[in-house]
């Protein structure tokens, strides 16, 4: 699997988020800043709709490096409970079945699923949607 960037999630099958804990607060944050300040810490696969809207336009490029082809998607925070809320993707759910408070879980979607070779993002779909 080819992820959009080094560090945002584990090796594991399934992979998990890769948060930063600092070091003397204990603040969690994503993504996990490099230097001294912050220790890489494996993030729940597991959260909830915290809030989110719907990417109704195509970002600029760069930095979008997706299909040219736009179709809307939504966008989501979601609330690791004791760790972090994260921004990511949702999928697998119709823009009308999304509500606050649902149940995610971590999965990984290709950017551009038409590529030859695509680049894998992290997104949240809805708890026990089949993969």
């Amino acid at each position: 699997m080819r992820v959009i960037a080094q560090g945002l999630v584990t090796e594991d099958s399934p992979p998990r988020l890769i948060g930063g804990r600092e070091r003397t607060s204990g603040r969690v944050v994503f993504p996990c800043p490099s230097g001294a300040l912050f220790e890489p810490v494996a993030l729940s696969r597991n959260g909830t709709l915290w809030s989110y809207t719907i990417q109704r336009y195509r970002p600029k490029s760069p930095p979008y490096a997706g299909p040219d082809a736009f179709r809307p998607w939504p966008v989501a925070y979601v609330e690791l409970p004791g760790e972090v809320i994260v921004e990511a993707r949702l999928t697998d759910v119709a823009f009308d079945d999304i509500h606050i408070g649902m149940p995610l879980e971590l999965t990984m979607i290709p950017l551009d699923p038409e590529a030859a070779d695509p680049v894998m993002i992290p997104a949240f779909r809805p708890a026990g949607a089949p993969a």
